[in-house]
């Protein structure tokens, strides 16, 4: 009998109602234990969480140093005083004191780990700052071990147009990331179309890229949740969950939508469109859309992760929204529970994105984010399915759940062990 393999995983956090980065890191470690791998995981979340079957160690912040100082009297003075030394330090360090702290916490916790031996030491963050990268650079016995997960890419100003971030530092970031794409052994992707963005800046990942997308987990649909009072399963339900960036404008949906309603008098009654999440960028003119059109709800902000995903197995349609844009290398968190869900997929995006390729050429339901007319003549072809049989309007993928299952997740670590 072949011996099971040790997968030593460092991540940022596992708390599922922090980010939507959190939650892909607890899915992806909850499909390797059930793959069959012996899941070891070190956590910089600073509070006590358990994963079903896995052993959890929480990291502990490194407290009475000079960083630790450091990074306290620059929040007191940001916070307290309004004064933000970032804009004059990163550009110089690259980075916050409080990284350079937690970085070192991660680092010094892995050194006293002795009696587990793994074949494979994953990092996984969340948001921009890849923490867990970082601390893996100061620790070179084990680089030969190393699978650098990448969510997104990195640095800010590496972002493809319509997104203009840019950050203090950006060259040590740069210079960071130049490290991680040399030392790591294996580099590692959810979306094929961002391994091949992060190979231009970055060409050593090439040698070492493989694709581990985000992955189904049916834990919150198997849980007894009552559906809140604003959701109506017996409608025809239009569902967006997760953030509203400035970048993902909702107004073309909810102007379609409108015009849907118009043209379909019969829709009136049926249809509902639902924004779950936050989005403070647009906050203010989607309440003033939803006192103007009765069959549009918006969320007091976020909605716990649990009960997003029973809403999201229960609504008519699953909403997609990505950025006017030529092309979107990001694979979103919640395409793998729209696809385990198995209802219909609305993606609004661009033709070279990653939810495009995975979804196909031949796939309805998508257009551009911003083409009005073309949103109206897919909302009437779906409520069209959905009045002959709103039990009958399913994705119907069972590719898509193979790919994003402990089946292909197994492959692709066997191939690489």
């Amino acid at each position: 009998m072949p011996k099971q393999k040790k997968i030593l995983v460092i991540v940022e956090s596992i708390d599922v109602e922090d980010s939507s980065g959190s939650k892909a890191n607890v899915a992806l470690i909850q499909n390797m234990h059930k793959a069959g791998f012996d899941v070891l995981v070190y956590h910089y979340t600073r509070k006590e969480i358990q994963l079903p079957g896995v052993t959890c160690t929480a990291i502990k912040e490194k407290r009475f140093n000079y960083l630790y100082f450091l990074s306290r009297l620059q929040r007191k003075l940001q916070h307290g005083f309004n004064i933000n030394l970032a804009k004059y330090m990163e550009p110089v360090f690259g980075f916050s004191f409080t990284f350079f702290n937690d970085t070192n916490s991660i680092a010094e916790s892995l050194k006293t780990l002795k009696d587990f031996k793994p074949d494979m030491v994953l990092t996984l963050s969340k948001g921009a700052s890849f923490r867990p990268h970082f601390a893996m650079l100061k620790l070179p016995e084990l680089h030969d071990k190393w699978m650098a997960y990448i969510h997104d890419p990195y640095p800010f100003h590496f972002y493809p147009e319509p997104y203009t971030w840019s950050e203090p530092g950006y060259k040590q970031k740069v210079d960071f990331f130049k490290e991680v794409s040399e030392k790591c052994r294996w580099a590692t992707f959810p979306s094929l179309l961002l391994a091949e963005w992060m190979q231009q800046p970055f060409p050593k990942f090439k040698e070492k890229a493989t694709v581990i997308p985000h992955q189904i987990i049916k834990e919150a649909e198997e849980k007894n949740l009552e559906l809140p009072e604003y959701f109506y399963p017996e409608k025809f339900n239009l569902l967006h969950a997760g953030n509203l960036m400035k970048q993902r404008n909702p107004f073309p949906l909810i102007e379609a939508f409108q015009i849907f309603l118009q043209q379909n008098p019969n829709a009136i009654n049926d249809a509902r469109l639902l924004f779950l999440g936050n989005g403070s960028f647009h906050i203010d003119n989607l309440k003033a859309q939803e006192k103007e059109i009765k069959q549009l709800y918006v969320s007091e902000g976020y909605v716990t992760y649990d009960l997003v995903m029973k809403m999201q197995f229960e609504t008519s349609v699953n909403i997609i929204i990505e950025s006017v844009a030529e092309v979107s290398p990001f694979l979103p968190g919640k395409f793998p529970h729209c696809v385990a869900a198995n209802k219909p997929i609305l993606h609004l995006g661009p033709a070279k994105s990653e939810v495009r390729r995975l979804l196909g050429e031949d796939y309805d339901y998508v257009t551009e984010a911003d083409a009005v007319k073309n949103i109206v003549e897919i909302l009437e072809k779906l409520y069209h399915n959905w009045k002959i049989s709103a039990e009958g309007l399913k994705l119907n993928r069972p590719d898509l759940e193979k790919y994003l299952s402990v089946v292909y997740l197994k492959e692709q670590i066997e191939l690489s062990l």
